[in-house]
């Protein structure tokens, strides 16, 4: 039985997907490679460099400032594509940093250019994946600027879950959450001790408890509700294109 690649998975949201162009996202993951956590794989102002497909692990896209401070970008979870953005620059404007040990297909840009030209709908798909996560980028924008700690946090999880179930590593349940206090502090624009009160404070409200790597939502409904939650920017209603 075919193995189905979470970047398919994710894909096939928007697409239903031939057999031929599930041959070519299979092509897309023949060079793969390995990082460790910690070190990154493409650094903020390197020069052009190709894309990765993220198989297994996760990362964190960033921006580093002047003082050595960091906003966290995005974070990256199998089936996503990272570096896309550099084919197009001349230098990165973002590093991408391993959260834990990963494991990703290196992309060449020659050969995503040809795939791209010789499957419009797949090309389509693609950008639409692009789009999705610069919708992601206004969600967190609007988060920082209007949204209070907690809800700030509550909504955070809420996104990854339905990320995480997108591609059948997350439920309503809960999910694997390889993030640290500091890492979840440097996307949402808060400090560590903040953060560290905000978990406490949904944890005592019975909606949510993150610990020991593991995301466990105790009232997902309440959660939902406390965090105002609308996912219609993720566009998770099925494919568009058959």
């Amino acid at each position: 039985m075919r193995s189905i690649s979470p970047l398919a998975i994710k894909l096939g949201a928007f697409a239903a997907l031939s057999c031929n162009e599930l041959n070519v996202l299979d092509r897309l993951h023949q060079r793969r490679r390995t990082f460790v956590s910690g070190k990154d794989l493409l650094h903020q102002g390197q020069s052009r460099s190709n894309a990765y497909v993220l198989a297994k692990g996760w990362a964190v896209s960033y921006k580093l400032l002047a003082d050595g401070s960091r906003q966290i970008v995005n974070i990256k979870v199998p089936g996503d594509i990272m570096g896309m953005r550099s084919n197009s620059l001349r230098v990165s404007d973002l590093g991408i940093e391993p959260v834990t040990d990963i494991e990703v297909s290196e992309v060449l840009a020659l050969d995503l250019l040809e795939d791209f030209r010789e499957n419009p709908r797949l090309a389509t798909a693609v950008q639409w994946a692009a789009s999705r996560d610069n919708a992601m980028v206004v969600e967190h924008l609007v988060s920082i600027g209007r949204r209070d700690a907690t809800r700030r946090v509550a909504h955070f999880f809420l996104e990854l879950e339905a990320r995480l179930r997108l591609v059948g590593l997350g439920t309503s349940s809960g999910y694997f959450c390889p993030l640290t206090q500091y890492i979840l502090a440097d996307a949402l624009g808060l400090s560590a001790v903040h953060v560290n009160r905000c978990l406490r404070k949904l944890r005592q409200d019975g909606l949510v408890t993150f610990r020991g790597e593991s995301v466990v939502f105790d009232d997902h409904d309440g959660l939902v509700e406390f965090a105002q939650f609308d996912p219609a920017y993720l566009d998770h209603t099925g494919p568009l294109l058959h």
